[in-house]
This record gives C-alpha cells, sequence and structure tokens, in this order.
C-alpha cells in the first residue's frame, strides 16, 4: 500500500473508531444471547457495529478483505485485510462493567499496517501506522522502562470463562516477584495496557488478530517488547500466545511464561501416563 492510502486507512479506521465509542456509550443492554456457550456472549450492539464497520471500510476500499468477530471472513495472500472486534470485552458489556474496547487493524499477510483501538468508558482512541509511532487521541506515546517485574502490574485474560494452561504457574511465579496479575475482561486493552501506561506487562494465552493486532501495533509503536510464547519477536504470532512489555521486563516475563508453559505440558503428560 502507498502511504496515501496508508494515511487513508488510518484516518478512515479513526473515524470509524470515534462512532464507535458514541454507539457504545449510547447502548443499553436490553438482549443478550450466548454462541459457543453459556459465557461467549453477544450483543446486539456487536452486530450493529460489525456491519456498519464493513460496509463503510469495504465501500472505500472495495479490493480489500474483511475479517470480523460476529461476521467472519477470510485473509487473502497478499491482500490488504482488516481485522475487526466491535466490542472486544461483551461480556464486561452485559454485565455492567465499563471495560471494552473497539479494535480495528489492517494488515497485509503477517504485516500489521494500520491498527486503531477506541476505549469508549474512556472517551480515547489509540492508533498506530507501522513505523510511524503511536498515538492518543494524536498525542504520540512512549512506553514507560522499568527494571523489572517488582512492584509491578500484569494483565492476562482468561481462555473463555476459564483458566488457560499454564496460568496457575504464571501467577505463583509473579506472586514469588511480588508482582501482582490483573485479569480485566478485554485482551486488547490489556494488551495496549503497557503502552497506555497501564502495568508492566501484558499476555494472552492465545493471539487472535480479531482481537488482538491492532493493540499489539499500537504497543510496539508505542516502544514495547511483542514477542510470542517461544520468546521470539513477533508481531503476528501464528500459534500460542502474545507478551507485551518493556525490554528488561519482557526478559524477565517471557521466562516466567516459558516455565508455566513447560510444567503445565509436564503434568498433562504426567497425567495421560497415570490414567
Amino acid at each position: 500500500m502507498t502511504p496515501t492510502d496508508l494515511s487513508a486507512a488510518r484516518e478512515l479506521a479513526v473515524d470509524l473508531a470515534r462512532w464507535a465509542i458514541d454507539e457504545t456509550r449510547a447502548y443499553r443492554v436490553t438482549a443478550v444471547h450466548a454462541k459457543a456457550h453459556p459465557a461467549d456472549l453477544v450483543t446486539e450492539l456487536d452486530r450493529a457495529i460489525e456491519r456498519r464497520v464493513r460496509e463503510v471500510v469495504l465501500d472505500r476500499f472495495p479490493d480489500h478483505a474483511f475479517v470480523g468477530e460476529e461476521y467472519g471472513g477470510s485473509a487473502r495472500t497478499g491482500v490488504p485485510t482488516w481485522y475487526l472486534d466491535p466490542v472486544d470485552g461483551t461480556t464486561n458489556l452485559a454485565n455492567g462493567v465499563p471495560w471494552t474496547a473497539f479494535s480495528l487493524a489492517l494488515a497485509v499477510d503477517d504485516q500489521p499496517l494500520v491498527g486503531v483501538v477506541a476505549e469508549p468508558w474512556q472517551n480515547a482512541v489509540f492508533d498506530a501506522v507501522a513505523g510511524q509511532g503511536a498515538r492518543r487521541d494524536g498525542i504520540p506515546l512512549h512506553l514507560p522502562e522499568r527494571a523489572g517485574l517488582r512492584g509491578g502490574v500484569v494483565g492476562t485474560e482468561l481462555a473463555g470463562h476459564e483458566p488457560w494452561p499454564g496460568m496457575d504457574g504464571v501467577a505463583l511465579s509473579l506472586t514469588a516477584a511480588f508482582c501482582t496479575l490483573r485479569v480485566m475482561g478485554s485482551g486488547t486493552l490489556t494488551l495496549l495496557g503497557p503502552a497506555a501506561g497501564r502495568g508492566c506487562a501484558a499476555l494472552v494465552h492465545r493471539f487472535s488478530p480479531i482481537d488482538h493486532l491492532a493493540a499489539v501495533l499500537i504497543a510496539h509503536e508505542a516502544g514495547a517488547e511483542v514477542r510470542d510464547e517461544d520468546g521470539r519477536r513477533s508481531l503476528f504470532p501464528r500459534r500460542g500466545g502474545v507478551l507485551v512489555a518493556s525490554g528488561l521486563v519482557a526478559d524477565e516475563m517471557s521466562a516466567v511464561w516459558s516455565r508455566a508453559l513447560a510444567r503445565s505440558a509436564s503434568d498433562a503428560r504426567a497425567a495421560i501416563s497415570r490414567s
């Protein structure tokens, strides 16, 4: 994509994020439906925002692909692809917890180009273009540096409504390091957290570009390390989870995560051998 195309994509995504903030703040939950299981929720707001964003984006960029949380879609090799989660944190929304996000990203294959996250309850829009830095409401973002985990806060998310394999090990290691674990209910905002000055690190157990790509690009452009569960730098992990932190914290947190995953896998193998 040309610089002009990227600028136009960013401008469109920011405009849609601002619109989504207004829609979300004005919405009153009247009906909630379950998808895969009773804790996997969707509201008409999720669907309405996605329908509108699809319409606007594909009208402006008809040759692009689009993948959304509610109505699906497929990426195409070499084709600019948009990834949308209209309401990340629907369970929070349905239960009156003001901690949700709108997430819209543009990528070609595994290269993120534009990322925009709206935080309706703070009336804030975060955005980034690859190689051009990150912003909150137009003001540049710079990740604060920390020496380590001690005294800090690490964000993570459940696997739906359940702990993910290794989560208990991470929690115990952080306890020993005098670091606190937080589960807030939006993977988008969790991964955005360190770049926004909220906590020293964040990880999710399974990366999804729909939910996480925009936040990951913004964090990276603000100066964060973004790593996969094997400790490699990656903005688009093809398997497993993703970690966001400043450089020194990333080294320490990556080691904590790796040990917890190894212990969980060992325990699972032992349980199978006993059965």
